[in-house]
C-alpha cells in the first residue's frame, strides 16, 4: 500500500502537532504553581532596604518586612539562610504553604 503525497503530509502535520501538544503539557508549569501566588513567603525582622534581591537561587521581591520568591532549586533551609544573609534576621519562613519549624528558623539565622 502506498500513500500520496499528500497524505504523508497529512500524517506527517498530525505527528508533528501531536508531538507539540504532548511537550507543552510536559514543559507547562503545574496549575497549583502557576495560581497560588508566591512559592517562598519570609517575613523580616527589619524592613528591606532593596525592594529587589536574588538570594538562595531566587529573585525576591519585597514590600516593607515581607518578602516573596518563586520557587528555587535549593532546600528551603538553604534558601532561608541566603536571604538571612541579604536581609538579617527572619522571623517567618513559609514555602509552598508550610512554615518552617522553630528549629529550623532558628538554624536559618544561625543560632
Amino acid at each position: 500500500m502506498t500513500l500520496s503525497r499528500t497524505n504523508r503530509l497529512s500524517i506527517f502535520v498530525a505527528a508533528l502537532a501531536y508531538t507539540a501538544a504532548v511537550f507543552g503539557v510536559a514543559a507547562a508549569p503545574a496549575p497549583a504553581e502557576a495560581k497560588d501566588g508566591p512559592y517562598y513567603i519570609a517575613r523580616l525582622a527589619q524592613p528591606a532596604a532593596d525592594e529587589r534581591a536574588v538570594a538562595g537561587g531566587v529573585a525576591w521581591a519585597c514590600k516593607g518586612d515581607i518578602c516573596v520568591a518563586n520557587k528555587g532549586t535549593s532546600r528551603p533551609i538553604n534558601v532561608c539562610r541566603d536571604l538571612n544573609r541579604e536581609f538579617g534576621e527572619i522571623t517567618a519562613f513559609t514555602a509552598r504553604g508550610k512554615e518552617l519549624e522553630a528549629d529550623k528558623l532558628a538554624k536559618c539565622n544561625g543560632n
